[in-house]
């Protein structure tokens, strides 16, 4: 993850070390001789795959499944491993995100001071600050006024790699234009979603969206022995936010954790059952809305048609993946939704099958696009 301090800026701007800035460390026992040490060399995120196809003695494929590739922009790290006074083999850099800009080239770096997703625009306005960044690591001193020559060059190798890079035309929108402009989805939003366990886990992009609505989840499973049966059915999210329904001492549980902040628990008042094709199922009615757009109702557990269970819940407005990950089937695959799972992770359901897991959702949700946007800068 991209820092700052020492550096200037942080996470979103593309321009200042504070935002770009990021630690990575390489560890291959079979083919490094040193240990513990620290290379200077100037390289990039995109000479990762280089690097490891290097070391793997793998080349860049020209075509995968008859698609033409466009060669990988990026050089090997390798040389660097054992030989950690040669010159760098990346000599430029471009960089351009969210309207900020810059341009690294042998050891002197442009940038400029536009504001990232103002949705200001008036590029051309833009000012440009130079730094000899081989010597002020920390971008402390702006040069531009004595070395004009040296930014000019560089401003116009940005627009050069711009060119080769595709980067026009520029966008800075701000953060609630992007959240209002549509996104081309896999599959379109639907009233019934299917998950198997054993697949990748689900995005939450293309997952089912439970957010301020009712909603029904349910597992099918086989259970010939309760005393054995437990783990998780379903997950979705983590601990800092998100919802999880499995077995635990013979019960079904429902928890959702309200944004780290409160993980409300309901525990069935029965046993489970034995036999096949036994449906286990949480069920959240919405009853109202409180301030901030969070919802609140009942949640209630079944097995089959018979209520073992509910209680009072509220669930959160914004995505889980703020502080999560995505959906899962049959286990937690990521950070757990809760600290209350029986066995280890991934708290994988054993004693039973389970066959699949259906979600339902009623009615259109309701998505506040501006709360999304503060959301989005928050994490920030």
């Amino acid at each position: 993850m991209a820092f700052n301090t020492p550096f200037k800026m942080w996470k979103r701007y593309a321009s200042f070390e504070g935002g770009t800035a990021d630690p990575c460390i390489f560890s291959w026992p079979a083919g490094i001789t040193a240990q513990g040490e620290v290379r200077d060399q100037y390289h990039h995120a995109i000479d990762i795959v280089p690097t490891v196809l290097d070391c793997l003695q793998i080349p860049q494929p020209d075509v995968v499944k008859g698609f033409t590739q466009i060669p990988i922009q990026g050089v090997s790290m390798r040389y660097s491993f054992d030989a950690p006074a040669l010159p760098s083999e990346r000599h430029t850099q471009f960089y351009s995100m969210l309207g900020t800009r810059a341009i690294y080239h042998d050891g002197w770096k442009a940038v400029t001071t536009h504001p990232a997703i103002g949705g200001w625009g008036h590029f051309g306005k833009d000012t440009w600050e130079l730094y000899h960044s081989e010597i002020d690591r920390a971008e402390l001193h702006d040069v531009a006024a004595e070395y004009p020559d040296k930014l000019n060059e560089l401003i116009g190798l940005w627009f050069y790699e711009a060119g080769i890079n595709n980067a026009f035309p520029l966008d800075d929108r701000t953060a609630l234009e992007i959240f209002l402009t549509p996104r081309p989805q896999l599959v379109p939003p639907r009233n019934r979603y299917i998950y198997r366990p054993g697949g990748a886990e689900v995005p939450e992009s293309v997952a089912v969206n439970v957010r301020n609505r009712s909603y029904t989840i349910a597992a099918q499973v086989d259970i010939p022995d309760a005393e054995s049966a437990q783990g998780v059915l379903f997950a979705h999210g983590s601990r800092f936010g998100g919802h999880s329904l499995y077995v635990k001492d013979n019960r079904l549980v429902y928890v959702y954790n309200f944004v780290g902040l409160n993980e409300q628990r309901i525990v069935a008042t029965k046993d489970i059952p034995t036999g096949t094709n036994l449906l286990l199922s949480a069920s959240f009615d919405k009853t109202g809305e409180q301030p901030q757009g969070v919802a609140q109702g009942i949640l209630s557990l079944y097995y089959g048609d018979h209520k073992v269970g509910e209680g009072h819940i509220q669930t959160q407005p914004g995505k889980f993946a703020i502080g999560g990950e995505g959906l899962n089937a049959g286990r937690d695959g990521g950070a757990p939704v809760t600290s209350d799972y029986p066995g280890e992770a991934p708290w994988a359901f054993t004693g039973g099958t389970l066959h699949r897991v259906a979600v339902d959702v009623s009615g259109d949700p309701y998505i506040d696009l501006e709360r999304e946007a503060v959301a989005m800068f928050a994490r920030e």
